[in-house]
């Protein structure tokens, strides 16, 4: 008998891969921070000793949700401008906001505060694009959660950097601090292609090859975004002066995408480029539908992302699952588009392909890191059970999360926060809301 760390037996485990296959009556076995076995119980318990061993017949568990897009600190302007579109609600009153508040101190206590969110919604691992990415790694780093962080890059100064140079030589000195962290990983993340100039993505292009690194780019997420590009670049479309300056590529991370047409999904085929779908953002905002069935069905990996909380209002990747599936079926009028096996993959292993991290996470198999959410499925909302994988993705909500390991270790267990103190998180939000609704008033 082998003695291992964690023994989890469960009602279910769908590991993802292969797509669509759900286990009934499964433990799943962890030792040092990695998934060793996956086997029926009753045959677990002959073949495995364990240090702690969790008993969750109700539950389903699968692979951690990645949340491949955030803008993680920005819950601190969750609810502060809303119902109206892109360009104004960015111009008028979030860029704006986040010269007078935003600071280290802002990004410290915005991005626990999501973290906090996101692990009591399942989610392990998160794509980020904000300021101070330094701090960003630093509370990920506190937190024990899994992210790449965005290196961001813009033409304009903000509290980070006062121009493209800074930010990327600043990218540069966090790349090397954390390129070794076991965690973290990083991105780099010009913003868009109306906030950073040719010269600045040249550059990008050029240290994205050096490194290795992604590129975590919104790309085409507006009508008039792209219209306003091709009239400054000799009607050039956006996706097509990215080509030009180098920065397509199999690391290219391309979000939003909801303006595309046939020569756009070209280029994303012809490079291996991948999409983050953020359908709930793209909603409240009206800016637009990204043509997620027909780019899966040409072989382009979608992954899901929420966007920032300011824009969505929430960072529930369950919830977004949801609203991708039954969004796909009304957008391309078939009822059978984005099956919600396949939904499930956008959230869990097509995001960690995007951040190239497939190997590592994304799916529960053995020699994966132990990255698990366990869904208690025997609440009212899911029941009767006729086909789990169809509940998780249409009837369950994050409520029924209720424990989440990242690398084997126990971030939250019975809905309580393990490694936040959540007393202390929501005296500092507190804080930070008085203080910015009193400076509106």
């Amino acid at each position: 008998m082998r003695h291992i760390d964690t023994l989890i037996y469960a009602g279910w485990v769908i590991p993802v891969e292969p797509e669509g296959l759900v286990l009934e009556q499964h433990a799943l076995a962890i030792h040092e921070g990695k998934i060793i076995g996956i086997l029926p119980s009753d045959e677990s318990t002959g073949e495995f000793s364990a240090r702690i061993t969790y008993r969750l017949p109700s539950h389903a568990l699968i692979p951690g949700l990645i949340n491949t897009h955030t803008h993680a600190a920005m819950n601190l302007l969750r609810g502060y401008a809303d119902d109206m579109p892109l360009m104004d609600w960015l111009h008028k009153h979030i860029w704006p906001a986040e010269k007078r508040w935003v600071n280290e101190d802002f990004v410290r206590d915005g991005t626990r505060l999501a973290i906090a969110e996101m692990l009591q919604s399942g989610v392990t691992c998160f794509n980020d694009m904000y300021f101070c990415p330094d701090v960003i790694a630093q509370v990920v780093e506190e937190i024990g959660i899994r992210a790449s962080v965005g290196l961001i890059v813009l033409d304009f100064p903000t509290v980070w950097a006062q121009n493209a140079d800074e930010y990327l030589l600043k990218a540069d000195q966090v790349y090397q601090q954390y390129k070794q962290h076991p965690l973290i990983k990083m991105a780099l993340a010009p913003h868009a292609p109306y906030s950073v100039s040719d010269e600045p993505l040249r550059k990008v292009a050029q240290m994205s090859e050096n490194y290795d690194l992604r590129v975590h780019m919104h790309v085409h997420e507006t009508a008039a975004e792209v219209q306003q590009a091709m009239d400054s670049h000799n009607g050039e479309r956006p996706i097509e002066r990215l080509d030009k300056l180098g920065l397509l590529s199999d690391r290219f991370i391309a979000v939003h995408a909801t303006q595309l047409t046939d020569t756009d999904i070209e280029y994303l085929i012809n490079y291996g480029a991948h999409v983050v779908h953020c359908p709930e953002s793209n909603l409240k905002l009206a800016s637009g539908f990204c043509p997620v069935q027909l780019l899966l069905d040409k072989g382009i990996n979608v992954a899901l992302g929420t966007d920032g909380a300011s824009s969505n209002d929430d960072l529930d990747v369950l919830g977004e699952m949801h609203t991708a599936a039954l969004l796909a079926k009304g957008v391309s009028q078939n009822a059978a588009a984005l099956p919600a096996a396949q939904a499930l993959s956008m959230a869990t292993i097509k995001g960690a392909k995007a951040l190239g991290i497939d190997q590592v996470t994304g799916s529960l198999k053995p020699g994966k890191s132990a990255d698990i959410t366990a869904i208690n499925m025997h609440s009212l909302s899911t029941q009767p059970m006729y086909n789990v994988l169809s509940q998780l993705v249409y009837a369950a909500c994050r409520e029924q999360v209720t424990d989440v390991w990242v690398a084997g270790e126990h971030l939250l267990k019975d809905r309580s926060l393990k490694t936040i103190n959540i007393h202390e998180l929501k005296a500092k939000i507190h804080q930070w809301g008085t203080q910015i609704a009193a400076e509106r008033e």
